[in-house]
């Protein structure tokens, strides 16, 4: 029983198209992170440790940004390696979701900013098949953590 709209090719291809930037996950992770805090400045103020680093480079090299970087990167792959196991990657998510809403209190806007930006870094490093290929993966995540957020009364 899945309540994924992912078929067993589209599961295939987003597999093949995360193993790509996993290989680099801290490097990668970090880089989507510092991008963010510079494109979106607000999305700091979650981080205390984050806030007063104002230049890119100092960021690159904080061990906070890329542990979180990494962090980020490890939640997505455990979510990737379930993709066909609808109970497995809610169990992933889920608690993900309600920690972010509850106790983290992040704005879920900021979920799809992360992912857009995973995806032009895909983009950027791999080509437009590779975005394609892993775009409906990040919606699929997006829109659970939206619901949970729901269910959480955001």
């Amino acid at each position: 029983s899945s309540t994924m709209s992912l078929s067993e090719a589209e599961v295939q291809s987003a597999r093949g198209a995360w193993e790509k930037m996993y290989v680099d996950a801290e490097d990668n992770g970090t880089t989507v992170l510092v991008r963010m805090f510079t494109e979106h400045p607000d999305t700091k103020s979650y981080f205390t440790h984050f806030k007063g680093m104002d230049s890119a480079e100092e960021m690159k090299q904080s061990d906070q940004v890329r542990g979180h970087g990494k962090k980020v990167f490890s939640a997505i792959n455990n979510m990737v390696q379930h993709l066909d196991n609808s109970e497995a990657f809610l169990g992933i998510v889920t608690p993900l979701g309600k920690k972010h809403a509850t106790q983290l209190k992040i704005d879920p806007k900021n979920f799809r900013i992360i992912c857009d930006i995973i995806l032009q870094l895909m983009e950027e490093k791999f080509g437009g098949d590779c975005k394609a290929s892993f775009e409906k993966v990040t919606n699929e995540i997006c829109t659970h953590l939206n619901n949970i957020y729901k269910e959480e009364g955001w």
